[in-house]
């Protein structure tokens, strides 16, 4: 009988709004996309399909609710008006020895320490006159509401003390190839991790 495999790890990319979460996920994505041990996780959220911010999963609030109510969502939170959550099938990944990787949040890292056999926090920050820029260019918020923003202080959070963090201020390429690099020693020390036949 082969050894059990011990449980991978989730890594829980956070940081504000304008950091570049997606973009840095998107650049690790490309890059590892056909390796079957890591998962990028395609959260579920009640926001209208035309919205292209980020690739989810967009659902209504009652299949939201029926979804988190049957057990296929991991994890779920709200914020700014909106449900999201984490499917189940990255529970599984995790707990059968793989890597996922989740753009989180910092208000739902309780829920997903609880949940998920190892976290790893990944935050991406950048300089407050890139996020500004940033939020700018999305044109979703005034500039007045971009100053209150980015004068938001941010409290500890859960994972804190030994999250990563990755400054996506420059070119895309730095903060991504800095992700991918924490994504690959994970594997390369990890024995444990899925096989590349599955």
């Amino acid at each position: 009988m082969p050894a059990a495999r011990a449980p991978g790890v989730l890594f829980a990319v956070v940081g504000p709004s304008g950091a570049g979460k997606d973009s840095v996920i998107g650049f690790a994505r490309h890059l590892l996309a056909d390796d079957p041990r890591v998962m990028f996780v395609r959260r579920v959220i009640s926001r209208p399909a035309h919205d292209a911010s980020e690739d989810h999963e967009p659902v209504s609030v009652a299949e939201f609710e029926r979804r988190a109510a049957t057990g296929a969502l991991a994890v779920t939170w709200q914020a700014h008006g909106l449900h999201y959550g984490l499917p189940a099938t990255s529970l599984r990944h995790v707990a059968a020895g793989g890597i996922a990787v989740a753009n989180g949040s910092r208000q739902a890292l309780d829920a997903i320490f609880e949940t998920y056999a190892d976290v790893q926090v990944v935050e991406v920050v950048a300089a407050p006159e890139i996020i500004a820029g940033r939020l700018a260019a999305r044109g979703r918020e005034s500039g007045d509401e971009i100053v209150a923003r980015l004068k938001r202080s941010v409290a500890a959070y859960r994972g804190s003390e030994r999250a990563v963090t990755i400054d996506n201020s420059g070119a895309l390429d730095a903060a991504g190839d800095a992700f991918v690099r924490l994504i690959r020693e994970r594997l390369a020390c990890h024995p444990s991790a899925l096989t590349k036949s599955g």
